[in-house]
């Protein structure tokens, strides 16, 4: 299905999705992760190494989610967490303690030293898969989440793949921020982003390929409509 959604067209859908269907936000995130990760693995695949880097909000627990399943297709998979398990959504956190669980070398670097640390050891050969910032971004990016995106920017790796969106984007204008994300592909959940529609974004998004979370069809058609309702009146 084509659409494009807003940030408060795509909140309305996953309120729908787990208020009215009962499907559990952690069964969302499960599909929207899997899902990216068959297009990360279609396009630079089959295997390779992935160096993941998770905020501690619900875009890190898809983060965790794709390093799950890359990992399962055969991935060398490594990464950051920008938040301590304290800091973590309830989703966020179900899908760290699986990966813990696994031994997959994602590490909790809290301080902007760590992070900077542990981008120092990206590769030439690596995919990096960007999943700190979610839709509900806007306004300025705070230290040392800031000096974390211009150090990935300009480390030295084989592309960047953004998670829903590129972080420091902002989701609905499309401008970006004091630092965001340049991304070679994006990978958005469930429809485009209107900010996408918008000629600030392209040097920023790159390519965008739309991944399935599993929210039923209706609940767009619904939301689209209602939209173009409102507009009418």
């Amino acid at each position: 299905m084509s659409a494009i959604l807003t940030r408060d067209q795509v909140r309305q859908v996953d309120h729908i999705a787990v208020n009215r269907y009962a499907i559990a936000g952690v069964v969302l995130m499960e599909n929207a992760g899997r899902n990216a990760s068959r297009i990360i693995n279609r396009t630079y695949g089959p295997e390779g190494n992935v160096f993941i880097c998770c905020g501690p909000g619900n875009n890190g627990g898809d983060g965790c989610v794709i390093a799950r399943h890359l990992h399962n297709l055969g991935w060398s998979v490594r990464g950051l967490i920008t938040g301590a398990e304290s800091q973590m959504t309830p989703d966020m956190l179900a899908n760290y303690r699986i990966v813990k669980a696994m031994g997959l070398p994602l590490i909790i670097a809290s301080s902007g030293e760590e992070q900077l640390r542990a981008v120092g050891e990206m590769r030439n050969d690596d995919v990096v898969a960007d999943a700190l910032l979610g839709t509900g971004f806007r306004g300025q990016v705070r230290s040392p989440t800031a000096e974390l995106i211009e150090a990935i920017n300009d480390a030295h790796k084989r592309a960047t793949v953004a998670i829903d969106l590129p972080s420091g984007l902002d989701c609905d204008t499309g401008e970006p921020s004091n630092a965001t994300i340049r991304a070679d592909l994006t990978v958005t959940f469930v429809a485009k982003k209107m900010g996408f529609t918008l000629p600030a974004s392209v040097p920023f998004a790159g390519k965008v390929e739309v991944a399935d979370i599993g929210a039923p069809r209706g609940v767009i058609e619904e939301i689209l409509a209602s939209s173009a309702q409102h507009r009418s009146v």
